[in-house]
């Protein structure tokens, strides 16, 4: 029974953990790493094509976003997330998908103004994405779920986003059973909409995330209404746009909470009704599955609104954007305005054209509301930068730029704390993962100098025997270096399928004769028309 950390470690994306038990290969997510990555990660322990199970704590790409690339490379085993997960999931990866295809569209046209010869191919398609979708099971909150024989699992409510969770799985081989939880991302406490996270009593091992395991919150729980209003009321008084960076999913239809409360309330004046922009598609289909998912996810104040028939994240003057030519026309409207768009980092979409139109102008106003990760243009904008690129151009910092402080989908350091300290017993061991190096190092100390809990903070390649409660590989930290692509990602690609057709031979070992011949003969054939 052996647990290997692959992604998210010293780090806070691309989050990838494998656990061998009772025979079978299982995933706790697998998501895309982004902004800056300082640590390599090591490879899959095993085939993509030999991954029996895949555990999914959410659907932010971070956790999910590499999903569609196992099913490229031969994945055809199951995929477990919470019902409103596997909704977003259906959106989120498309998305994704569609994100990858056109970076390679564009590489490619610029590889055609210079010597570059081989072709850049998406990380996946669309094809993976949906062939992804069509394999994950959905899964009620609190409910034990038996996977196969000597392994199940729950998913709880941990209140980060729409439909996330923390997953307990127990594993059971001969007379020993051992119970493992992974945290996933843990919520804030008193977010709008969402519960707050539950807490989980009891785990013989405990992998937790720490994104801000060295930070807190405002004592107080700010009013966030309020503190938006004067940042509305400031802006719009110089004549100004507030464009804010959004994730599309959560954090955008927080925003819209706060927003339909300020208009509701009249806690902006002289500004009539002013315009509300989403741009963004993704947002739209991602706002319909929180109404979809209210009576499972949505927070006692959000079902007081519902129960008497008031949309809690729409109101009048809101308008969704979906084709790109309506996302032109926001910026050429010159009445002052909320534009809610994303890329929540600024790394992507059409957030970046919106930037470029208003970064410039000294009466408008960046807000961030939410993480930037170390690399992303979000976090250089909040660290004071002067000037970007975008689109080729240099634009001079002369907007705002501010932050809603403390309005974050994560735990601080206390309710990080808080969560770990939930259980009855103290575990036989914490693994500190998902934060920057100096984090996972600060709260590793933390827990086990001020909380007396055995804490760990692994690099990517550590191996660690659960039965024995021994690290059998401490892996050191491998700095990334700059990649050199001299490979076409489709002949990956193909190397991939073939790896999947031996494990597929494999797994067809004891099978009758008759069976095993035509088998051969198959392959064979296949062999013979590529070898001429």
């Amino acid at each position: 029974m052996k647990l290997i950390f692959v992604g998210a470690t010293h780090e806070v994306t691309g989050s990838c953990h494998y656990l061998n038990a009772c025979g079978k290969h299982i995933l706790v997510d697998y998501g895309m790493e982004q902004g800056l990555n300082v640590f390599e990660n090591c490879e899959l322990p095993v085939q993509e094509s030999l991954i029996d199970y895949v555990l999914l704590t959410h659907a932010h790409i971070d956790h999910s976003g590499m999903i569609p690339r196992l099913t490229a490379r031969g994945f055809r085993g199951q995929i477990f997330a919470t019902e409103a997960t596997a909704d977003l999931c259906s959106i989120m990866l498309r998305d994704c998908a569609h994100i990858q295809m056109q970076e390679a569209e564009w590489k490619n046209r610029k590889a055609k103004r210079s010597a570059e010869i081989a072709p850049h191919e998406p990380v996946y398609t669309m094809e993976d994405a949906d062939a992804a979708i069509r394999r994950i099971v959905p899964c009620v909150y609190g409910q034990e779920i038996e996977l196969c024989e000597g392994l199940k699992i729950r998913f709880t409510d941990v209140g980060h986003l729409l439909g996330s969770a923390s997953i307990e799985v127990w594993a059971t081989e001969g007379d020993i059973t051992r119970k493992i939880v992974f945290s996933g991302d843990i919520g804030n406490k008193n977010l709008p909409l969402i519960k707050d996270p539950t807490l989980t009593e009891e785990a013989d091992y405990v992998v937790m995330e720490s994104t801000y395991g060295d930070r807190y919150h405002p004592g107080e729980h700010p009013d966030f209404a309020k503190e938006l209003a004067a940042v509305l009321q400031e802006t719009f008084d110089r004549g100004g746009n507030v464009v804010i960076p959004s994730f599309a999913v959560g954090r955008t239809q927080e925003i819209l909470y706060f927003l339909r409360r300020i208009k509701a309330d009249n806690m902006v004046t002289g500004h009539g009704n002013f315009p509300v922009y989403v741009d963004s598609p993704l947002a739209v289909e991602a706002t319909n599955i929180f109404h979809k998912n209210e009576m499972s996810c949505f927070d006692e104040e959000a079902m007081k609104l519902a129960r008497v028939g008031i949309n809690p994240i729409a109101f009048p003057g809101l308008s969704l954007t979906i084709t790109s030519e309506e996302s032109k026309e926001i910026n050429f409207d010159m009445v002052p305005k909320v534009i809610l768009s994303a890329s929540g980092m600024c790394e992507a979409g059409r957030i970046r054209h919106h930037l470029k139109h208003n970064l410039w102008r000294k009466e408008c106003t960046i807000l961030f509301v939410g993480y930037q990760a170390v690399g992303t243009l979000g976090r250089a904008l909040v660290e004071g930068i002067k000037e970007v690129k975008l689109f080729g151009e240099t634009i001079d910092v002369r907007a705002s730029i501010k932050s809603l402080a403390g309005l974050s989908g994560h735990a601080d350091k206390d309710g990080l704390i808080e969560w770990v300290e939930g259980f009855k017993e103290k575990p036989r061991r914490v693994f500190v993962v998902h934060g920057e190096d100096s984090v996972c190092k600060n709260f590793v100390e933390c827990l086990q100098a001020e909380h007396g809990i055995k804490a760990y903070a692994p690099y990517s390649g550590t191996e660690f025997n659960l039965l024995t409660n021994k690290l059998e590989y401490e892996a050191e930290p491998i700095p990334v270096k700059k990649k050199v692509r001299t490979v076409s990602d489709v002949f990956t690609r193909l190397m991939a399928a073939g790896q999947r057709l031996l494990a597929v031979i494999r797994k067809n070992e004891g099978r009758a004769n008759k069976d095993l011949a035509k088998f051969a003969d198959q392959v064979n054939s296949l062999c013979d028309k590529w070898e001429l």
